[in-house]
């Protein structure tokens, strides 16, 4: 037995990592890590093959996974009745919207049982008069051709994870990107569409990122550095082999990361380099793939574009000029350097920018107002704008613009806490919108049965944070039940007010659950982000604090009884609360989390460091970095007190936060804690960052968590007795289409 291997004869004996110190000066701090060897040196070949671990590395993850099973091995009945409940809510024979493309309509399903998606098109002149009243096929349109079945792709693969699916511009081709360990290190394929036989060999270490020329006979991707980073772009002549592909931009700077795209009109291949918080675009006609990229405006650090083409200009969505919420430009795609800018949008603060799209005759954008999205039209041949709006209280928005550029069609997905994915089609020329289909939730799910409330904290600067809140119309408001709150607050992304099937069954027994749009996020505009992040992070914990305590004081919970929720950059949020305010916490959720800011922001050599220190601060070079990071870092942090219950999980395949960031805190919590509250560490041997694949097998690990959760209230039992009945069983349909 090794000194990393655990003495398990007893079910509540949890495993002990060894110490073995690792100090290093700091800007004057001596910083003593006592489980830095549970990184391993071959970790970059391990993140491909998960055998080749040291031994007492493996051993020691293996009997954390041990102590997990044995732990949780009395609530298994209470796991499979989640299991099927959560499966209940989904349709098992499901058909996504069909987009239409040329001659042809491009679209998704599930058949019974299915656990990957099967990519589908059907020609389009045979379903084009389908009355939009009719039931969509559960099993396609008419006519159907099969591109790609993934439950065949993934028969007989451990791991099995689809990048991008794309076809040529001329429909004979499918590109497609297939991750087989979880690394996130994509090969790419092509096929011919009608004879399925692949016309090159597999392209491999890309990033899933890949587009086609307009003659369908060139292909753009990129691939990864030895850091995992995206750095260089390639694009190769259809059937030549790999190692024949021409290089076409490469980055020189281990900050940015680069990725390929087109214009909605597919008129340009964009070549895309940027960090957090800087972007720079390069551009090649789709029509003439092996001209040198023209770039459009050099980087300026601080600013960011996206770029859409119109005409013979392109329109830039931007925040340079001061423009903090960002506006729309214009500018000549003959000389569009900044000189040439002219104002299409003018900024609003406070009125954030998310994306825009230009069509043919109308220009599409999203923005955020009041932690609320809408989309606004403008019709470009009458210059006149207006919103699509809704009355909710919150709710979240989604574009889909398909293939087509000269179309008076918008497709937007429209979901809220309480009402699954609703998907318009809206016509832009008569401001008229029309339900294509409703998602299912067979389990006869009733919407009135809910109540959604946004609130808001006010923090302990002032500010007022806005929470997105759904109970049960039964659930007691006296401070009794229990909450599930979720956060993120990191690199500008918003949490959305959109459906989650899965939460109903917390919901459903009493849970209250909520969503802190903390510091750190857009949903207050770009400044709130810039008030989340560097510097200003701690204001993302105390947001998430003072959430909690408003959420007590209200009576939508209590001190206690509130299980704080995050994953990856939400996971540093769990750390960092656990530590600071304990009492507040009735069990704790880490989802891959990014626990040991400090020591991953101070070496340059791991994955995606250098790109980091625009959101984190550079604790290498910058002493004020150095002290704001080591006073939140949730690793660094760690003392001896009482925590709550808390299940952390991870993945040794995971090249964002790699795995040694959880195993190093549980072994660092389980050292100094003072409670006999159990404390869980489950690692995914041949799973990264997205956790298990599929879309059935992926309930397992929530089943694991709402179980945890369940059992930490003493609600084990009453759960496994009897399923929730808090619903009517009213029968809907696999697929409802209006």
């Amino acid at each position: 037995m090794t000194d990393a291997q655990p003495n398990l004869s007893r079910a509540n004996t949890p495993p002990v990592a060894a110490r073995r110190p690792v100090s290093e000066q700091r800007h004057g701090v001596m910083l003593v890590d006592d489980y830095a060897w549970l990184r391993d040196e071959n970790w970059r070949e391990a993140m491909h093959d998960p055998s080749l671990l040291h031994a007492d590395i493996a051993a020691y993850l293996a009997a954390e996974n041990t102590y997990t099973d044995t732990y949780m091995a009395p609530l298994s009945s209470l796991r499979q009745t989640l299991v099927a409940e959560l499966r209940g809510r989904i349709a098992e024979r499901d058909t996504s919207v069909p987009t239409p493309d040329g001659d042809w309509f491009y679209y998704v399903r599930f058949r019974e049982a299915g656990q990957h998606p099967i990519f589908c098109r059907a020609p389009r002149a045979d379903n084009d008069a389908r009355p939009a009243e009719a039931p969509m096929p559960e099993d396609g349109l008419s006519g159907e051709q099969i591109l790609l079945d993934g439950d065949a792709e993934a028969h007989g693969r451990a791991y099995f994870s689809l990048g991008e699916v794309n076809h040529s511009r001329d429909h004979r081709l499918l590109a497609f990107a297939l991750d087989e360990r979880g690394s996130e290190a994509y090969t790419l394929h092509v096929r011919d569409i009608q004879t399925q036989r692949e016309i090159q060999p597999p392209i491999p270490n890309t990033t899933g990122n890949l587009m086609w020329s307009a003659d369908s006979a060139t292909l753009f991707f990129t691939t990864l550095d030895d850091n995992h980073r995206p750095c260089k772009v390639w694009r190769l002549a259809l059937g030549d082999a790999p190692e024949h592909a021409e290089l076409v931009y490469s980055e020189p700077d281990a900050g940015f990361f680069v990725s390929v795209d087109t214009t909605q009109s597919d008129r340009f291949i964009l070549i895309n380099a940027h960090d957090h918080a800087t972007s720079e675009t390069r551009f090649i006609d789709s029509a003439t793939p092996w001209a040198t990229p023209r770039l459009i405006a050099e980087r300026v650090e601080g600013q960011e574009y996206s770029v859409e083409d119109d005409g013979d200009d392109f329109v830039l969505m931007t925040n340079a000029d001061g423009a903090e919420d960002f506006k729309l430009v214009r500018t000549p795609i003959a000389t569009p350097a900044r000189e040439h800018w002219q104002t299409v949008v003018e900024h609003e603060p406070g009125r954030l920018l998310l994306d825009h799209i230009e069509f043919a005759d109308f220009r599409v954008r999203m923005e955020r107002a009041d932690a609320l999205p809408r989309i606004v039209i403008t019709d470009k041949t009458r210059g006149l704008d207006h919103a699509i709006r809704f009355d909710a209280e919150a709710y979240s928005l989604g574009i889909a613009p398909g293939y087509e550029h000269d179309t008076a069609t918008l497709r937007f997905i429209y979901s809220a806490p309480n009402t699954p994915d609703e998907t318009y089609d809206y016509d832009m020329a008569t401001r008229t919108r029309q339900l294509r289909k409703r998602r299912a939730v067979p389990s006869g799910f009733q919407p009135e049965n809910y109540v959604v409330r946004r609130l808001h904290a006010r923090a302990a600067d002032g500010a007022d944070v806005p929470v997105t809140l759904i109970h049960h119309v039964d659930t007691p408001l006296d401070g009794s039940a229990p909450c599930l709150l979720h956060g993120y607050g990191a690199y500008g992304i918003s949490e959305p007010a959109a459906f989650s099937s899965s939460r109903f069954s917390l919901i459903d027994r009493g849970f209250v659950h909520a969503t802190a749009h903390v510091r750190g996020g857009k949903e207050c505009g770009y400044r709130w982000y810039a008030n989340g992040k560097l510097a200003h992070k701690p204001n993302t914990f105390s947001d998430f604090i003072a959430v909690a305590e408003h959420l007590a004081a209200t009576g939508y919970s209590a001190a206690g009884r509130i299980v704080p929720h995050g994953g990856s950059a939400g996971g540093m949020l769990v750390g960092a609360v656990l530590n600071q305010r304990p009492d507040l916490w009735g069990a704790a959720i880490a989802d891959v989390p990014f626990v040991d800011v400090l020591n991953t922001m101070l070496d340059e050599t791991l994955p995606l460091t250098p790109p980091e220190w625009p959101e984190w601060g550079n604790p290498r070079d910058d002493v004020a970095a150095f002290e704001t990071i080591r006073s939140y870092c949730p690793y660094q942090n760690v003392s001896a007190q009482a925590y709550p219950p808390i299940l952390a999980i991870a993945g040794v395949s995971d090249p964002r936060v790699t795995y040694w960031e959880p195993a190093k805190w549980v072994a660092k919590l389980r050292a100094h804690k003072t409670d006999d509250n159990p404390l869980l560490l489950k690692t995914h041997m041949a799973a990264g960052h997205g956790g298990l694949p599929g879309r059935f097998t992926a309930l397992e690990e929530t089943a694991l968590i709402y179980a945890f959760v369940l059992d930490a209230f003493d609600m084990a039992q009453s759960a496994t007795d009897s399923a929730p009945d808090n619903n009517a069983n009213t029968p809907i349909r696999a697929n409802e289409v209006y």
